[in-house]
């Protein structure tokens, strides 16, 4: 593999540790399978052992300590920075309304609380989006009976011989 393999091989796998948010499966209490609960809490099926993924961590501690910034809550309950950021960015958390700290739209720069673009930049991105579908979507349409083929598009790849 060189060296160029390994480093996309290596992205790729930090972009999927990233998402999981360390997610338990298995509990360590008796070995059973946990089952997800929602809003980041997990529950043993066999011994209902409370058991919370790094976004039920962060959850918990920012209801408890609300206008913490990235970084305290970070030191406080042991999940990165980074994957602080990314809940941020998904609009899984927000940013307190008094807090000094903000995020930036990536279209316009304009202060957010979460997620990625502000108001007015999402909405003309998803619009963007769609005419860009619909135009794919008119040009597979064309071509039934509004149009005739001319040359050899369209024409039989091979005739039988009798």
């Amino acid at each position: 593999m060189s060296s160029r393999e390994e480093k996309a091989e290596n992205l790729r796998r930090e972009l999927m540790e990233l998402k999981n948010y360390n997610r338990p499966t298995i509990c360590q209490e008796c070995g059973g399978i946990m089952i997800f609960k929602g809003c980041g809490e997990y529950k043993c099926e066999d011994c209902n052992y409370m058991e919370y993924d790094d976004y039920g961590i962060v959850r918990n501690y920012i209801e408890r300590h609300s206008g913490a910034t990235t970084a305290q809550v970070s030191e406080a309950t042991g999940v990165s920075q980074k994957s602080i950021r990314e809940m941020l960015k998904e609009s899984r958390l927000e940013i307190a309304v008094n807090s000094n700290a903000f995020l930036t739209c990536e279209i316009c720069g304009s202060a957010i609380r979460s997620g990625r673009y502000c108001g007015r930049c999402e909405t003309a991105y998803h619009k963007s989006i769609e005419e860009k579908a619909r135009a794919a979507r008119n040009i597979n349409l064309s071509g039934f009976g509004t149009e005739r083929n001319t040359g050899e598009e369209g024409a039989k790849r091979f005739t039988r011989d009798r």
